[in-house]
């Protein structure tokens, strides 16, 4: 199991050898650290945790009074790492097994042309109405129907007599957390720890993700 985890760059595009466009997703990647390997023995299931962006401490003058200081640096060493995240797994894949604590994981395991999925959080588009956030048609557009074409119509039924839980109503939309699967690794930039994704991938610039092999 190849993982690692990165922040969505821009959307771009490509082309093949036959010259035909190719939509992408540039994602920066790593440079990342194992922080821990959990284990069913000691922690009841087995897991990789690793770390991106490692904080760095406070030095020489500034601003930041000697108290704040301090509880930076008690902050910094709970947690060293500004995103901590974990890998699942049921059976000890190879990869596993050879890391440990304190190694280091770029975009050089992975290679060109290898399937990922790719989870983070969805952008946020506030509160939507039932037909931007469902696909509901509307009121029929005619004769007698007056500022309704956008409503959803009757939400309850003639048993039970309320709305039943689960309904598709208006909401919030968005910030929610998606993994898309089967999405191919046509470029990597091992210089830059830069990754070339075919296709879209969740959330806005500057999203986290959870990046993994299939």
């Amino acid at each position: 199991m190849k993982l690692i985890l990165g922040k969505k760059i821009e959307m771009t595009q490509n082309f093949d050898k036959e010259g035909n466009v190719v939509p992408a997703t540039l994602i920066a990647a790593g440079s990342c650290y194992v922080t821990q390997i959990k284990t069913k023995e000691k922690d009841g299931y087995q897991a990789i945790q690793i770390g991106l962006e490692n904080l760095k401490k406070t030095e020489g003058k500034s601003s930041v009074s000697n108290g704040a200081r301090k509880k930076i640096k008690k902050s910094q060493e709970k947690k060293p790492f500004r995103y901590l995240r974990e890998f699942r797994y049921q059976e000890t894949p190879k990869e596993a097994k050879e890391l440990k604590a304190g190694d280091k994981i770029d975009v050089s395991v992975f290679q060109e042309g290898d399937r990922v999925k790719i989870s983070g959080v969805s952008k946020g588009k506030g509160f939507a109405g039932a037909v931007k956030r469902w696909g509901f048609h509307g009121r029929p557009a005619s004769h007698g129907t007056k500022h309704e074409e956008r409503k959803m119509g009757s939400t309850g039924s003639r048993f039970p007599q309320r709305t039943v839980k689960g309904r598709r109503m208006a909401g919030r939309m968005g910030s929610e957390r998606v993994t898309i699967e089967n999405l191919e690794i046509i470029k990597i930039d091992k210089e830059n720890n830069l990754l070339a994704v075919r296709g879209a991938v969740p959330g806005k610039r500057g999203t986290l993700l959870e990046i993994r092999s299939e």
